[in-house]
């Protein structure tokens, strides 16, 4: 095991994956310049024909990626920031998503198409989160990982699918690191989520950088003696519904905690499949956790308290679900 970061997992499986198989190729603004350091060295060793830059039409190169893995290459698109996608929903959304559909089967997609979730400093424009969206077009699958060790193994199984897959990658992870084997051959196969925390009087349900945010949670719920169980989806299309509806049937509480808004969000998804399969073993209402239903302000300080939720906006709603007092230590 070796300790990496994010970001060097993104490398890794990136690299692993050109070696192993020369169809797979690298499409995006600056990759050859290695803007978001996810790709240094990857021209040089592998040329330009497999390391292309393009120009900045995002609807123009996705829509390219698609012929070129219509025809046999399995694309890796870096679009770099998820707000960048919205010129391309053409693309994706008629084109990337229903070609297997349209072809009865004889046509495969077997792309990548990954962006970055930037929120936090960024103000109004790149400030989206926009994997709900694309939650509700059959034909995709969509990972969001959360850790090093998770985004190296789910990359590199989206990389050998045979179908359209987007990596929506949470940049306050970037940095994060953890262990990740260094086997070429280490998978996480896409639809598998994972507990982080066992626990028996809370389920909390997080998504991407929430994850690292329920733990914490978690880890100050501990000092009330309220046991947490944090489960990470990792991926949302398809979603590992049994292992969610069986942490909420351990607990009978629940908290779905998403990055983005409320409204037609994972959290909502995920509700509803709760309501819906394990709603007679509830002992509490769904409480969910999510951004605020506004745009974002220009202000990094304002924003900051807007986006996404807060380690404490879950440690309220758990104690408030098993009854516990609400009052907010002076301390925050």
């Amino acid at each position: 095991m070796a300790e990496i970061t994010y970001l060097e997992a993104i490398y890794q499986a990136q690299s692993e994956e050109m070696e192993r198989d020369p169809r797979v190729l690298i499409m995006g603004e600056g990759v050859r310049g290695n803007v978001c350091g996810t790709a240094h060295g990857l021209a040089q060793r592998f040329g330009a024909e497999r390391v292309r830059d393009t120009v900045s039409s995002e609807r123009g190169f996705i829509g390219v990626a698609g012929r070129v893995a219509q025809r046999g290459g399995r694309p890796i698109v870096d679009a770099t920031c998820s707000s960048f996608l919205f010129p391309s929903m053409d693309q994706i959304c008629s084109f990337v998503a229903k070609s297997r559909f349209i072809y009865g089967g004889q046509a495969l997609l077997p792309m990548v198409i990954r962006s970055c979730l930037f929120y936090g400093d960024v103000g109004p424009s790149p400030a989206e989160r926009p994997y709900p969206m694309f939650m509700n077009m059959p034909g995709i699958k969509i990972i969001a990982p959360s850790s090093a060790h998770d985004m190296k193994g789910l990359l590199k199984s989206a990389i050998r699918d045979d179908e359209p897959v987007m990596s929506f990658e949470d940049s306050s992870c970037w940095m994060t690191s953890c262990d990740v084997p260094p086997d070429p051959d280490f998978l996480i196969p896409l639809g598998k989520g994972e507990i982080r925390r066992s626990g028996t009087d809370v389920t909390v349900i997080a998504v991407a950088g929430a994850v690292r945010l329920a733990l914490e949670a978690a880890r100050a719920l501990r000092e009330d003696g309220i046991s947490v169980e944090v489960v990470d989806p990792r991926t949302l299309v398809p979603l590992d519904r049994a292992l969610i509806l069986r942490s909420v049937r351990k607990t009978g509480r629940v908290i779905c905690v998403d990055p983005a808004e409320e409204t037609c969000s994972v959290t909502s998804e995920i509700a509803a499949l709760i309501a819906e399969e394990a709603g007679d073993g509830l002992r509490a209402p769904i409480v969910r956790v999510a951004a605020f239903e506004s745009g974002m302000p220009a202000s990094p300080s304002v924003e900051r308290s807007r986006h996404s939720s807060s380690a404490w906006r879950i440690v309220q709603a758990a104690r408030s679900l098993v009854g516990a007092a609400t009052a907010r230590p002076e301390a925050a």
